[in-house]
């Protein structure tokens, strides 16, 4: 039962609170500065079945973050993102900055182009479906905090439980059409901000292709894989190896009805920050995700770091064979520089993307 320790605990290191009626769960005992192997194991069980882990005053430093991070898997890192003389924030590149602060430490204001990136990453959302392999686990750590009641939850939505209540007739159309979606992140920025990103085309760069009706393989559950990221579906046809679009008025009309159907309120869990060094960790191919703002922005300080699993399912890579992940796409890049709109405007702007960083893990 939500908000109560799980009397029926098949654990012997770690107890479960569960969170919701049919995902998530606060874990009870993990020793994250000397784990044993099997609890360890034991938290990747909890993770199959509950596919989003809270952990209170866990006291991990960036190093230890990730160091528990690479025993789950391959890490994804910042590296190709360090370009035009941006540098990173912190000594680890498998370290992506969720914070709401510039490379000195600073808030940043709420007319920053950043600001305008990272309202992308209010709509809900799987990390990194963007990229060619896709991402299985994400775990933020809190570092510093804005006030109590000021927001800065994260929201989540069960994407498994979503797809074994949607309709027959659309389950069949998915399986039956291996439909898939076409993901890039230039599509959720300009959905996050339509004013800012007004001249961004998000069909200028390459997409990334993974099917939407998938078997989540550590559960054995078939799990619905759409997010905001995704500009367009498309259809396979296993006899000819081709891949043909939805006509577009088909293509909105479906994406939009599965978004709706994944973050009903039903499906839809709110995480608060209660201390530093909380973690939340959560697996990107069995839930959705949000972050939500608040009073707290451009007046509070909000340090978040993530690191990023690279999913190592038989469906990680998704319809994406040779290709390689990339930065940020020059479009984007020019978007939040200010465009071609004068020199004087583009320099400025620069200096405020610089200052600022960008969350590139969205």
């Amino acid at each position: 039962m939500p908000g109560f320790l799980s009397q029926d605990n098949p654990f012997k290191t770690i107890t479960i609170k569960e969170l919701h009626p049919t995902y998530a769960a606060e874990i009870f005992g993990a020793n994250f500065q000397d784990m044993s192997e099997e609890q360890f194991q034991e938290i990747r069980v909890a993770m199959a079945k509950y596919g989003v882990l809270v952990f209170r005053n866990t006291g991990l430093s960036d190093t230890q973050h990730v160091k528990f991070s690479e025993r789950i898997g391959e890490l994804d890192n910042i590296a190709r993102y360090l370009t035009a003389g941006r540098k990173a924030r912190y000594a680890h590149l498998e370290l992506f900055d969720a914070s709401n602060l510039d490379d000195n430490g600073d808030i940043i204001t709420l007319d920053n182009p950043r600001s305008h990136y990272n309202k992308g990453n209010a709509l809900f959302h799987v990390d990194s479906s963007f990229n060619p392999r896709r991402s299985s686990w994400s775990l933020l750590r809190a570092v510093k905090l804005p006030p109590p009641g000021t927001g800065g939850e994260t929201e989540f939505a069960d994407s498994r439980t979503a797809f074994e209540e949607l309709d027959e007739g659309t389950k069949a159309l998915l399986l039956k059409k291996h439909l898939l979606g076409a993901h890039t992140l230039l599509h959720s920025r300009k959905l996050g901000s339509p004013e800012f990103f007004k001249d961004l085309d998000p069909e200028s760069q390459p997409m990334a292709r993974h099917k939407i009706a998938q078997l989540h393989e550590p559960s054995g559950r078939m799990n619905l894989y759409i997010a905001t990221h995704c500009h367009h579906i498309e259809s396979y046809d296993p006899a000819t190896d081709k891949l043909t679009p939805m006509s577009k008025v088909h293509s909105d009309e479906l994406l939009h009805r599965l978004l709706d159907q994944v973050t009903q309120p039903k499906y839809v869990l709110s995480v608060d920050w209660h201390n530093e060094s909380d973690l939340v960790a959560w697996d990107n191919t069995a839930v959705l995700h949000r972050a939500t703002g608040g009073s707290f922005e451009g007046k509070y300080k909000r340090d978040m770091r993530r690191t990023t699993v690279h999913d190592g399912s038989s469906t990680a890579w998704g319809f994406n064979d040779g290709m390689v992940a990339t930065g940020f796409a020059r479009t984007l890049q020019g978007a939040m520089s200010g465009g071609t709109n004068g020199e004087e405007k583009r320099m400025g702007k620069e200096k405020e993307v610089e200052k600022g960083g960008v969350d590139v893990g969205a």
